[in-house]
């Protein structure tokens, strides 16, 4: 066999354990990769109903309900335009109140209420998480174009 045909063969297989890393790399990552979702876009049916996401938004007031152990909580999201119910066991983090703005990993269940993995709340009063911010701006920005009818009246509002 010649030098050339050697070098060939090296590469050739060289390039194959390249594809099959990436390859498993990406399935690996793509089991892992949780999106986004608003309330409104959970009740719109945006969101998988078979995988992990991420839902975010607002505790409503008056929504923030314990059950007898502690531990078991129950509470609603809000984007200002829909509403879901949340369910999660464990402990919260010390900042989640309602009226805050929050976001949960977990999955929706089949009567349509979120079951949540992980809860994060935000970390001081000026900070809210991009996503959150601009749903919440987005829901503020269509309430005052359906208060006032008129889209030019709310242009120049700003």
């Amino acid at each position: 066999m010649k030098a050339r045909h050697k070098r060939m063969i090296l590469i050739a297989l060289a390039l194959g354990l390249i594809v099959a890393a990436s390859t498993l790399a990406i399935t690996a990552l793509k089991s892992n990769v949780s999106y986004f979702f608003s309330p409104s876009q959970v009740i719109a049916g945006e969101a998988p109903r078979d995988h992990v996401f991420r839902l975010g938004g607002l505790v409503q007031l008056g929504t923030l309900k314990r059950q007898g152990d502690g531990l078991l909580v129950e509470f609603a999201v809000t984007d200002n335009r829909a509403t879901v119910k949340v369910a999660y066991s464990g402990i919260l983090p010390d900042l989640f109140k309602e009226g805050s703005g929050m976001v949960a990993k977990g999955r929706l269940g089949a009567d349509g209420v979120f079951q949540a993995e992980e809860v994060l709340a935000k970390h001081d009063e000026e900070y809210m998480p991009p996503e959150v911010a601009k749903t919440l701006q987005a829901a503020h920005t269509e309430g005052v174009m359906q208060t006032t009818g008129n889209p030019t009246a709310e242009a120049s509002s700003r």
